[in-house]
């Protein structure tokens, strides 16, 4: 079950992020400086990933084939830089609940796009077990989507103005980046791409489509050292330690696994939440986490 433990962690990792990521959003820092100066901080790491001569780095990344280009275009430039930006933008025009809310979806793209792609078959054993993962996501969540839907019936508004499509729009954009990241970076690693070169490749793809931003000065950038501290933290926690569990699970799982894996990170983010901020807890979220659990680990154990 380690590829499960991989993606946990890598969950783990993403949700200790957010004590981070987020106070730097409300001081006022924007996520297109926040997300350009991740990607250029890890561009510059995985450098040497495409020069150093005993594996040839340099020489194999310009003998990729059109589909290969277009794998690490999805991981990087749709699924790292387009749809991070996405989501946190969503939140600008959408009730936060809402932009959760659709985030659930994530699980059900990747799996169809793993069967369009990867021609990972979809028989009606993963299906059971899969909507068993699911279920137990739905209660990890079920605090905002109780109080989405109560919005969404009672306010009578909520899609009535531009900006809530703009937001609705936006958040699909993620989850079909994100869906479509699992899905490529599991065809990458079946064609024999390393994690670090995956890495390498996703972050590079990443930087150079949000290179526009600054050039074009549509962000800002000035000289605070706590900021560029702080988004560097980002970096190694989530950026490194994160994304390198989660390409060690994604080689052990198929691609569709590992998204229904990733739901755990909503429950994780709400333990860290519970042990920093005192954030409650409840018994219905930790009962949906074993659902979870337990329908991810009958899916790997019996290769469904």
């Amino acid at each position: 079950m380690a590829g499960i433990g991989f993606i946990i962690l890598a969950s783990l990792c993403w949700a200790l992020d957010g004590p981070i990521r987020y106070p730097l959003l409300q001081s006022g820092v924007s996520a297109s400086r926040i997300v350009f100066t991740e990607h250029l901080f890890l561009t510059l790491l995985f450098l040497p990933i495409f020069v150093r001569q005993k594996s040839h780095g340099l020489l194999k990344f310009k003998r990729l084939r059109p589909g290969e280009w277009a794998a690490f275009l999805a991981v990087g430039a749709f699924g790292s830089a387009l749809a991070t930006l996405a989501f946190t933008r969503a939140f600008l025009y959408l009730n936060p609940t809402h932009v959760i809310l659709l985030q659930k979806l994530q699980p059900v793209v990747a799996i169809f796009l793993a069967n369009l792609f990867l021609k990972e078959r979809l028989d009606k054993h993963f299906a059971i077990w899969a909507m068993v993962c699911l279920s137990g996501g739905l209660i990890i969540g079920h605090r905002e989507i109780v109080q989405g839907v109560q919005e969404l019936f009672h306010t009578g508004h909520v899609l009535s103005s531009l900006d809530a499509y703009k937001g609705i729009g936006l958040a699909l954009v993620a989850v079909l980046g994100w869906g479509g990241a699992t899905v490529f970076g599991k065809k990458l690693s079946a064609q024999g791409f390393s994690t670090a070169e995956i890495m390498a490749g996703r972050y590079l793809a990443g930087f150079v489509v949000l290179l526009p931003l600054p050039l074009a000065g549509l962000m800002e950038v000035d000289a605070q050292p706590n900021v560029w501290l702080k988004i560097f933290g980002l970096v190694l926690l989530s950026g490194l330690l994160g994304m390198f569990l989660y390409y060690q699970g994604l080689k052990r799982l198929s691609a569709r696994l590992t998204s229904l894996t990733e739901m755990f990170f909503p429950f994780l983010a709400v333990v860290v939440n519970w042990i920093w901020l005192g954030a409650t807890l409840d018994l219905g979220q930790v009962f949906g986490a074993i659902i979870l659990l337990v329908g991810s680990m009958v899916i790997q154990k019996k290769h469904y």
